[in-house]
């Protein structure tokens, strides 16, 4: 028997800040490397209307780099139920936690060299964000 160990969904920042300030930081280290935040879904605020649940302040970005997805559905149109790149910002106990998706994970079901290429662009563009969150 082989013990098989699965890639990392994605890279993930402790923030020693206020919840607000993160959404501010990881929107402007996430515009600095070309990505427009299109999507924002604030999951505090939807599971306390759909189930009223009380749940921590929670919001997941939809970010997207639009030269690096127009390149993606190009080379395979099918690339767009994976997009956007999703990147998480959520308060914790004593920190907020920032999630950035892993573009070669996301795009690995698509054996696809093109788009590989793209995804390794914007998970190095990634990785520079998640640096500057850690630096800044």
């Amino acid at each position: 028997m082989s013990i098989q160990t699965k890639p990392a969904l994605g890279m993930s920042i402790k923030l020693n800040t206020d919840y607000e300030t993160a959404l501010e930081r990881v929107t402007e280290a996430l515009k600095a490397e070309g990505f427009g935040v299109l999507t924002e879904i604030d999951v505090k605020a939807t599971l306390k209307k759909k189930l009223d649940v009380d749940f921590r302040p929670y919001k997941i970005l939809g970010a997207c780099n639009p030269p690096l997805a127009h390149r993606a559905l190009e080379a395979a149109p099918e690339v767009g139920m994976l997009l956007p790149c999703n990147v998480t910002v959520s308060q914790e106990e004593d920190h907020c936690l920032v999630s950035i998706i892993q573009p070669l994970v996301m795009m690995s079901v698509l054996d696809n060299p093109e788009v590989e290429t793209v995804a390794r662009e914007a998970h190095e563009r990634l990785e520079r964000v998640a640096q500057a969150l850690q630096e800044g």
